[in-house]
């Protein structure tokens, strides 16, 4: 029998090349619908970045969708996904894009996020001047401390952005990306303080101005917290996909891979070395050297250097590999490993069929 992996005409795909196994993105997306329903979801299509994913979690009843870039935001208006969440506060020059697709875009409800007084003033100017109005989320920094206003000034925010024209405070961004516990128990005391603070701080905006704001929270490692909370919209990511770094480090949570990365080996070095095609350009290389890429049909291999076209590996018997040869590899961190690729080539029932593009890994489509 084959392995779930192996491709039967893979001597038609060069290497390397991105993945995706098209059955396994379905059944992802079915595992995640059984945790929460479609009208309180909201996955990040960073990992992703193609539209013919996106259109397979909308076919299956998801409507709302957050992305990072102003092309991730485009590609979901072409398919006309209902609702989008830019969830990055945009400058000047990006929200003047954003104003862009509001208007080319008009069967796509867009927001986007706000930590920032001044520069909400410049975003509404802009979306004023356009004679348009956009749907806002505060965002709000309870530990990641990397975008977003601590809880304690985010009620003034709230308050001196409220009556502005060109932007609609509608909710509260909540990402709590810090929180990476194995431990179930650890990972849910830690998700459910820090989600408090949002809590307390949509209560008092409540209680202050009769306002009830949606909450936007969460990303894969905290999900499962959040999928239990009332009213909350989530926002796992990597769930479409999955990784070698989440499956070691969230065992807890129920979805597999659904997209790797395949090379071939293109030298065989000595006795105890090899060399493959899956440089830096090739697989997410922020990590440290063997936190890159776990290879599924060769497991004891280490990785020995690195460069932009080559991973040279030690391996037991160097005799037991030849020119040729296909290793298949996960990703310890699939989202920016897609985004080096221009396309995917796609599989279903152990067959290379086709090749979506990576649309959004560009900077920009259109707009």
């Amino acid at each position: 029998m084959m392995n779930w992996y192996e491709i039967k005409n893979i001597e038609t795909v060069d290497s390397p090349a991105l993945i995706v196994y098209k059955e396994r993105v379905q059944q992802n997306i079915q595992s995640v619908l059984r945790m929460r329903k479609a009208a309180l979801l909201r996955p990040h299509v960073k990992t992703n970045k193609m539209a013919e994913v996106c259109k397979m979690m909308m076919d299956a009843g998801i409507a709302k969708f957050k992305c990072a870039t102003i092309a991730e935001a485009e590609m979901l208006g072409m398919i006309k996904a209902p609702d989008v969440l830019l969830a990055y506060q945009p400058t000047a020059v990006k929200a003047k894009r954003l104003a862009a697709l509001v208007e080319q875009y008009p069967s796509t409800k867009f927001s986007c996020l706000i930590d920032d007084t001044d520069n909400a003033e410049i975003i509404d100017g802009i979306f004023s001047a356009n004679k348009i109005c956009t749907d806002v989320y505060i965002d709000v920094n309870v530990g990641q401390n990397r975008t977003g206003i601590k809880p304690s000034g985010a009620f003034d925010l709230f308050q001196a952005c409220k009556d502005l024209k060109g932007i609609h405070i509608t909710g509260l961004h909540v990402y709590d990306g810090h929180i990476r516990d194995t431990d179930v128990n650890e990972r849910q005391q830690k998700t459910d303080a820090a989600f408090q603070q949002a809590v307390e701080l949509a209560e008092k905006i409540a209680s202050s101005f009769n306002i009830k704001l949606k909450i936007v929270a969460g990303g894969s490692p905290t999900f499962p917290v959040h999928a239990q909370r009332e009213d909350v919209e989530c926002s796992p990511g990597t769930f479409v996909f999955w990784d070698y770094g989440y499956k070691t480090q969230f065992p807890d949570e129920p979805f597999d891979y659904a997209a790797l990365v395949i090379s071939r080996v293109v030298s065989v070095v000595d006795e105890h070395t090899i060399c493959i095609d899956l440089g830096h350009k090739s697989v997410s290389a922020e990590n440290a050297m063997e936190k890159r890429v776990h290879f599924l049909n060769a497991e004891n291999v280490q990785p020995l250097g690195q460069s932009e076209e080559h991973l040279v590996l030690k391996v037991e018997d160097a005799a037991l590999y030849k020119v040729g040869d296909v290793l298949y590899g996960v990703p310890y961190h699939i989202c920016p490993t897609v985004a080096l690729y221009e396309r995917a080539v796609i599989v279903e029932n152990n067959e290379a069929v086709d090749e979506w593009k990576v649309v959004a890994r560009d900077r920009k489509i259109t707009v």
